[in-house]
């Protein structure tokens, strides 16, 4: 019963998370639009940035708790999860075309921040200044994101989502109304990390696991609702280009402005069997589906269906790890 307890506690923090989280955006979006703020930055800084929220708040928080497995499991599993369960659900539905303009370069940004996450934490700890190298390259990330559409580029289609601020549905009118938005994010956001953070690890210490399984499993899929919920809708409206721009533009924020701030925060520490395995699953569902973009295969029912049935795989292969069957 006791553990039971605790994980409708962590559920309930994830669902305070992606609700918080949602609320800060959209509050965020809308002060920004009154303060005159062009809507592509907005878009490149304020969304961006604000739907990793909760996979920021997490980590965070656990680094803070002391609890840096479950930080670094959420970022990584988190990782997989867009790979594999992201892309693969909608798959299922209608077949993602993966020829969408800036798709590759997404997919290399993608693919180079797994492997220097994965390098990092070769060493078994990521520190400060390694997480301040991370959290820089994100900055450039965006600085460049904006720069090429500012320049008249063609945008992948997840930027013209998010640059489409001024069409998103939702955004508070009044002064008050978008104080509310904003105050109400700000305290649910750590609210819902804290239930989060301190539920998961009780979880772990009751089922003797390892809290960096929780994050890989539990937390991981919780905090990639919101991904795969974009991406579902996309591919329910015939726009599956935008669920392969948002499962690996996630990807890129997971790993420098989440790894980044974390790491700033305290010592990711990185156990064995996390670099030896989630790790380089992580690295090999990026080459995966990078294959599938830079030989312009459409990811199909099939394809769908063997990501689906390998992310099963993965799973299972954690519960073993862990001991638990």
């Amino acid at each position: 019963m006791e553990i039971f307890i605790h994980f409708l506690w962590l559920a309930a923090g994830v669902f305070i998370l992606l609700f918080a989280g949602d609320i800060l955006v959209r509050g965020s979006a809308a002060l920004a639009q009154r303060w005159g703020v062009p809507p592509l930055i907005i878009g490149l800084t304020v969304v961006a940035l604000g739907t990793s929220a909760p996979e920021m708040v997490v980590s965070v928080g656990a680094v803070l708790k002391g609890a840096p497995g479950l930080a670094i499991g959420n970022i990584v599993g988190s990782n997989i999860a867009n790979m594999l369960l992201v892309l693969g659900v909608p798959a299922l539905i209608a077949p993602i075309v993966t020829t969408a303009a800036g798709t590759r370069r997404n997919v290399m940004f993608a693919l180079t921040a797994s492997i220097i996450l994965t390098l990092l934490a070769s060493n078994g700890v990521i520190v400060f200044w390694q997480g301040a190298m991370l959290f820089s390259l994100i900055i450039i990330y965006l600085v460049y994101l904006f720069t090429q559409a500012r320049a008249g580029m063609e945008m992948a289609a997840d930027i013209r989502e998010l640059a489409d601020v001024e069409h998103m549905q939702g955004l508070p009118k009044s002064n008050g109304t978008i104080a509310a938005f904003v105050l109400i994010g700000v305290i649910g956001l750590p609210f819902g990390g804290h239930l989060v953070g301190s539920h998961g690890v009780s979880i772990a210490e009751l089922m003797h696991v390892s809290d960096a399984i929780i994050g890989l499993t539990i937390v991981a899929i919780g905090t990639s609702l919101p991904e795969l919920t974009t991406s579902v809708i996309a591919a329910l409206r015939g726009q599956g280009a935008l669920a392969v721009g948002n499962a690996f533009g996630s990807n890129i924020f997971n790993v420098f402005a989440v790894g980044g701030a974390s790491a700033m925060a305290g010592k990711l520490t990185v156990s064995p069997s996390l670099f030896h395995y989630d790790l380089w699953v992580m690295v090999g569902a990026s080459v995966l589906l990078g294959i599938f973009v830079f030989a312009r295969i459409k990811i199909g029912r099939l394809a769908g269906l063997t990501l689906l049935l390998a992310y099963g795989a993965y799973l299972y292969g954690l519960v073993v790890r862990a001991g638990l069957i």
